[in-house]
């Protein structure tokens, strides 16, 4: 009977050790695998062509074109650091995108706890209050926005205009504005599957609605919130419009903002806008490198659920 249950287990641990067979290669298969090559390099080529641009010089490429290879130099680079004062305007973005994501994040759970905890008839409404913010196009209220902020005062040491215009919190406020909505309709959806049994536990154990919002809901919700977070920093980081319009002191714009100093009045060198622009993309690279593991796990949650 020993030698039947060693025969057993040996027999199982060769079939777990062996490597799953390969799909075969049908016509369909090598057809969608070329075109998944295709839109990957489509995708791929400004971005190589950005890098590759920004390490050439102007003279070479103006002398020889574009689509040539030569002139290498890294001067580019040092040169629209210097130009744009990236450092400055590093700084102001990390003003404005960290206040930003954070009230985001803090308002989008709440409103998502809320809609997502407790039944009542306005919930919908609520969560359709909230999305149509991402429906209207950000154009359609220049108008009326850039007039409220010319209006709206605030105290000196809140902003040197003595106004929303020209201050960080007119840009941290309009950021959190149109991006609440996103991230409520991600967040209710992932809290309505969490089990209502945590919560009932929670209420027996004598806990407010505020300790099962942060003590329970919170911690679940941190693969979803990371996945969020990396993508709020990209998009806020990266907002160029608002940032544009509702400022007017060059030494308060952000990075993305600050790529206008590297425009001449009579002509663009490419090969320096393209060093700046590979400049500015460098900290997104790092954020979403540093949290890749729990993006990818926040977008598969639920996936295996049924």
């Amino acid at each position: 009977m020993s030698t039947a249950t060693a025969t057993r287990r040996t027999g199982g641990e060769a079939d777990a050790d062996a490597p799953a067979p390969r799909r075969r290669l049908t016509p369909l298969r090598l057809l969608l695998h070329g075109f998944l090559i295709a839109v990957s390099l489509i995708w791929l080529f400004p971005i190589a062509w950005a890098v590759l641009t920004s390490l050439r010089s102007y003279e070479y490429t103006a002398a020889n074109g574009y689509v040539s290879f030569g002139g290498w130099t890294f001067d580019n680079y040092v040169t629209a650091w210097r130009t744009a004062e990236f450092g400055q305007h590093f700084l102001n973005s990390v003003y404005i995108t960290v206040p930003a994501v954070l009230l985001t994040l803090f308002l989008a759970s709440c409103v998502a706890f809320v809609i997502a905890r407790f039944s009542w008839k306005l919930n919908l409404i609520l969560l359709g209050v909230f999305t149509a913010a991402n429906l209207l196009p950000q154009q359609a209220l220049l108008i009326p926005l850039f007039r409220l902020y010319t209006e709206v005062p605030l105290p000196e040491f809140m902003s040197d205009s003595e106004l929303l215009y020209d201050s960080y919190w007119g840009l941290i406020l309009i950021n959190v504005a149109f991006q609440c909505g996103f991230c409520v309709f991600v967040l209710s959806n992932y809290m309505k599957a969490l089990p209502r049994d945590l919560y009932e536990a929670a209420m027996v154990d004598g806990a407010s609605v505020w300790r099962q919002y942060w003590q329970v809901t919170m911690p679940l919700c941190r693969p979803a919130l990371a996945a969020l977070a990396t993508l709020e920093v990209t998009w806020i980081y990266n907002e160029f419009f608002w940032a544009t319009v509702l400022m007017r002191t060059g030494d308060k714009f952000p990075v993305t903002s600050s790529l206008n100093n590297l425009r001449g009045q009579f002509f663009t060198d490419n090969n320096l806008v393209s060093a700046g622009s590979v400049l500015v993309a460098i900290p997104t690279l790092v954020i979403f490198f540093m949290l890749q593991r729990h993006f990818v796990r926040g977008l598969t949650l639920g996936a295996s659920k049924g």
